[in-house]
């Protein structure tokens, strides 16, 4: 059960109307998560905007919903694996790559670093060592990739936490926590 309201069309004031008319008319729909974050106009224009901004950066669509499948797997928001799982398949993603990413990794070692990196800033608040940093950018990433692999993260921890405290209903196909093995 959801802790927070959704908001929709019948409980919206103006502000929140218009917000959730723009997401329908750019996804089709406006999913259960983005009503909650809707309590708050300027919340959801804030994750609004850094989710555009973030996209229109040099990691690729497929790194982006690495990160974000591996993050929401280990945070256990049940949420953001069903969302992600969904977006990562619309972007291409394999149901392989998917479960490599939930379990941490990736089947490209580049993407791997990535992952690896992002779940070790989020598990470490930040706290990685020079080691770290040293084996994505081995793997490949420069600099300015490095600084929205951490973005990344803080967006998705941002939505996974959300996404727990709220409790928000699953509106994308169910996906289990639980790894398979």
């Amino acid at each position: 059960m959801n802790r927070l309201a959704l908001i929709d069309t019948s409980n919206a004031n103006d502000e929140q109307a218009a917000l959730l008319q723009a997401i329908e008319s750019q996804l089709g729909r406006v999913p259960n998560f983005l009503r909650v974050f809707a309590n708050s106009p300027v919340a959801l224009r804030a994750f609004l905007g850094l989710h555009q901004v973030a996209a229109d950066g040099l990691l690729d669509a497929h790194t982006r919903e690495r990160i974000a499948l591996a993050l929401a797997q280990q945070s256990g928001c049940e949420y953001c694996v069903a969302a992600h799982t969904e977006i990562g398949r619309s972007t291409g993603l394999s149901t392989a790559e998917i479960e490599a990413a939930r379990a941490g990794t990736s089947h490209d070692p580049k993407a791997a670093a990535a992952v690896k990196l992002a779940r070790s800033l989020a598990d470490k608040k930040g706290e990685v060592t020079l080691a770290e940093l040293l084996e994505a950018r081995h793997a490949g990433f420069s600099d300015a990739e490095l600084v929205e692999i951490i973005t990344h993260v803080g967006l998705n921890l941002l939505t996974n936490i959300l996404g727990k405290a709220s409790r928000v209903e699953v509106d994308f196909p169910q996906v289990s926590l639980q790894l398979a093995a």
